[in-house]
């Protein structure tokens, strides 16, 4: 039989998730983003679940022909926009949209023969320090670009960095209101965070669209402030393996490579069939809060390539073939949420996300 590790894709959630973006952003449409190949998910698993969104955003062009080859004729939105001239002609051929945030994507589109012209997104860098143009440099931007014939319709984008902490958007969102003024154009600014604690109460913050990323996925993005269940989210995968094996240690036995694990007492051990190879923490260490047969536990020692151990103390009668709950949703309606393992790892529910390896099987679940 195979190795017992799979990931569960749950689009039931995916669908529910997309639902409760919306709801926090009343009129406002809604980019469903499937950066990263969807988070990890696959963008074909998680495609029918979101179909019900205004648009798809994302960054790298293969990813934007496999959402075409799905029949998806909606907008398609570049995040990073084109990484060199002839990107451009994909963007024709497929219809894509793309922000521009530098001065050379102006000076491709300009040199840019094509019969369609382009609806872009200018960004403005607002505080973030990433992409897009300072305040001081927006409008020339936006003059050139308003002077081409190969743009049609230009909207304006920012990005929120502190959206789901103390320091707030205020000064970011006045930065873009200022930039703006005047400007005619759609606009978007408010990422998962900014959707869920501010795009409610505030239609500037709101706008025209948001871009809701990892909250459509099941993770809270102001954990361990909010989790959740607070915001009425759903996990939308599920790592799960099972024991393969059942150990007995006495007071004084270790567990794992450098055996940073000392027992106690006498007491019963599993080993799991995952490891930092399947895309687990490597730097999850004792502690780390894992399900077996639906009972919270928590991990042993170092996590290894292919193995990890977990504490069988609060399952005693966990044999070999004992379902694992490494994330999402365990047996009988039990949940154990990405943010929880991602906390104790030291990294956030993103990157477990997204590391997922190859080598595990990705099966679409209720």
């Amino acid at each position: 039989m195979p190795r017992p590790i799979q990931a569960l894709i749950h689009t039931a959630a995916l669908t529910h998730n997309l639902a409760r973006a919306r709801a926090a952003a009343p009129d406002a449409r809604v980019w469903a983003v499937v950066k990263a190949n969807a988070y990890g998910h696959g963008i074909e698993n998680v495609f029918q679940a979101f179909r019900g969104a205004d648009g798809f955003a994302l960054l790298d062009l293969e990813e934007a022909k496999r959402l075409r080859a799905l029949d998806w004729r909606g907008p398609i939105l570049l995040l990073e926009g084109c990484f060199e001239p002839r990107d451009l002609e994909l963007c024709s051929r497929l219809d894509l949209w793309h922000v521009v945030h530098r001065e050379a994507q102006i000076d491709w589109l300009a040199a840019h023969k094509t019969q369609l012209p382009h609806r872009v997104f200018l960004k403005l860098n607002s505080g973030m320090n990433r992409l897009g143009f300072t305040p001081q440099a927006f409008r020339s931007a936006w003059v050139r670009l308003n002077a081409l014939p190969q743009v049609d319709e230009i909207s304006f984008m920012t990005h929120f960095a502190d959206a789901d902490g103390p320091r707030g958007i205020e000064h970011q969102l006045k930065c873009f209101l200022e930039a703006t003024a005047d400007l005619q154009g759609e606009r978007s600014l408010s990422n998962s965070a900014a959707a869920l604690r501010l795009a409610g109460d505030d239609p500037q913050v709101r706008a025209d669209w948001v871009r809701p990323g990892i909250m459509t996925y099941g993770s809270a993005p102001d954990y361990p402030e909010h989790d959740i269940a607070h915001w009425d989210l759903q996990p939308t995968m599920t790592l799960r393996s099972q024991l393969i094996a059942v150990q007995h240690l006495q007071g004084g036995d270790t567990v794992g490579y450098g055996s940073t694990f000392t027992a106690e007492q006498p007491m019963r051990i599993g080993i799991v069939a995952c490891g930092y190879a399947d895309g687990y923490p490597r730097h999850a260490g004792t502690g780390t809060p894992v399900l077996v047969e639906g009972v919270r536990t928590r991990t042993l020692g170092r996590v290894s390539m292919d193995m990890l151990a977990v504490d069988l103390t609060p399952v005693p009668a966990a044999q070999c073939g004992a379902e694992v709950t490494l994330w999402g949703k365990g047996p009988r309606g039990t949940v154990l949420a990405i943010d929880e393992v991602a906390r104790a790892a030291g990294t956030l529910g993103y990157e477990l996300m997204c590391a997922v390896a190859p080598r595990v099987p990705v099966l679409a679940a209720a």
